[in-house]
């Protein structure tokens, strides 16, 4: 019998915590500072709202319709061999992106640890530059200690895995979620009081419409793609485990609401910090943003080590929802598609994570700076390739198989639950699925590489 979500909370809970997880906690912020702060932000929310919705609206109606995996749900509508490919590569994107993102959850074990030892904070001088951008740089150019964290974190996830979609994922996700969403609205209470809080807001919130390039609109329909969890296979993996009565208009308006919500919040609080406390220059942007500015933040609040813990907890509870659902996508595959029991599927899929993330890990340390693919690392070479090359393309068949080529009246049929909830907006998203989202991505993608 196929697994289902137990409730509407859980189903929410836990398909926010896919997007909400590390996409725009750790991902967001640098992807921001390095693109332009508002006007990434400006390009980002309309790539949600025109792009992302009806995508994820699209990839709701393929799995909760065909009630499998990424490749099983087009084979159960009746899709021909060249649309299962469009599955297949959502499959690849999703374990490429596993590859690296168990490596940046095992950074926030790590920042864990140190938060409760206390050493995260020993040897901090307020008079030196940016003194935890040092410390961060030190620990992603240790490959071994990066891999030995990394290696926890994914014996971790296959520890909640093997519990199963309800004990495990539904679980996990009912109780944290909400912790986090409130300890957000704390941290960023705290940043806007900082010094020089209005540059960061400013920096944040008032556009520069001069920074908008092909390159910046790629990246912000890549974060968004990625922040939603689009084009991975998980959307369409955990709508077969939605029941037949979940509306899916309104799961995706309130998944993408609640994902801006958060993006915006870790905006609010990184931000000022960085104007605040001159977090600029080399060795301050990119993957180790979010490492850097929020202990700095810490050492500025009552109980700085009290409130380093309870962050890099719940952030380390984001990274597991994150990893946790990408990882779901690779076992559903291996179930539906194998016949393999639970236990087997979570061990084949996660075991050889143990050389690929470890190859990632090693790619960010001084041993192997110096191995670049077109300029980038492994790790970023994959981050790259999976989020701004995949997921675009894999979303553009996914639109015009559902827009075009899946049986008479499917899409209109789990929109509206079988006629049992009026649809006011399926026309629109007819229309965006058919012609809007696959024009645009494709544009986006033409406009970098010409």
């Amino acid at each position: 019998m196929k697994a289902k979500f137990g409730s509407k909370i859980g189903l929410v809970a836990a398909t926010v915590g896919s997007a909400v997880g590390l996409g725009n906690i750790w991902r967001f912020p640098a992807e921001a500072q390095a693109n332009g702060g508002a006007a990434f932000l400006l390009l980002y929310i309309a790539c949600v709202f025109l792009l992302g919705i009806p995508v994820m609206v699209s990839e709701f109606a393929l799995g909760r319709g065909g009630q499998s995996d990424a490749v099983g749900s087009f084979k159960n509508l009746g899709a021909s061999k060249p649309w299962w490919s469009v599955g297949a590569l959502a499959v690849l994107a999703s374990y490429m992106i596993l590859c690296f993102y168990m490596v940046v959850a095992g950074w926030t074990f790590e920042y864990l640890w140190q938060s409760i030892t206390g050493s995260l904070y020993d040897g901090i001088d307020s008079a030196t530059s940016a003194p935890f951008a040092a410390k961060m740089n030190g620990f992603i150019a240790d490959g071994w200690n990066a891999s030995i964290n990394t290696y926890i974190v994914l014996a971790l996830n296959i520890g909640i895995l093997l519990f199963g979609v309800r004990k495990g994922i539904e679980r996990l996700s009912n109780i944290m979620m909400p912790l986090l969403f409130i300890l957000l609205l704390v941290f960023c209470g705290v940043a806007l009081t900082l010094d020089r809080a209005s540059d960061g807001v400013e920096f944040f919130l008032n556009p520069d419409f001069s920074k908008i390039t092909p390159r910046v609109a790629l990246n912000a329909l890549g974060q968004a793609f990625f922040s939603l969890s689009l084009g991975m296979g998980i959307l369409i993996t955990y709508a077969s485990y939605y029941p037949p009565t979940t509306i899916l208009t309104r799961t995706a308006l309130t998944v993408s609401l609640l994902d801006m919500l958060v993006a915006i919040l870790m905006g609010m609080i990184i931000f000022p910090a960085v104007m605040t406390f001159n977090l600029t220059g080399e060795g301050l942007e990119g993957a180790s943003l979010v490492f850097i500015t929020l202990p700095e933040v810490f050492t500025h609040m009552p109980g700085t080590q009290l409130w380093s813990i309870l962050f890099f907890l719940l952030l380390m509870v984001a990274a597991l929802t994150s990893t946790i659902s990408i990882s779901e996508v690779s076992i559903a595959f291996l179930q539906d598609r194998f016949k393999l029991s639970r236990v087997k599927a979570v061990l084949m899929a996660m075991l050889p994570l143990i050389l690929f993330s470890t190859i990632c890990a090693y790619s960010q340390s001084d041993s192997f700076s110096d191995i670049r693919i077109a300029g980038m690392t492994i790790f970023d070479t994959l981050d790259f390739l999976a989020t701004n090359i995949c997921l675009p393309i894999g979303s553009i068949f996914l639109c015009i198989y559902v827009g075009w080529f899946a049986p008479k009246g499917f899409l209109y049929r789990e929109l509206t639950n079988d006629g049992d909830v009026t649809s006011h907006v399926f026309n629109v998203l007819l229309f965006i699925v058919r012609y809007v989202a696959p024009i645009l991505i494709g544009l986006i993608l033409i406009g970098v590489f010409i």
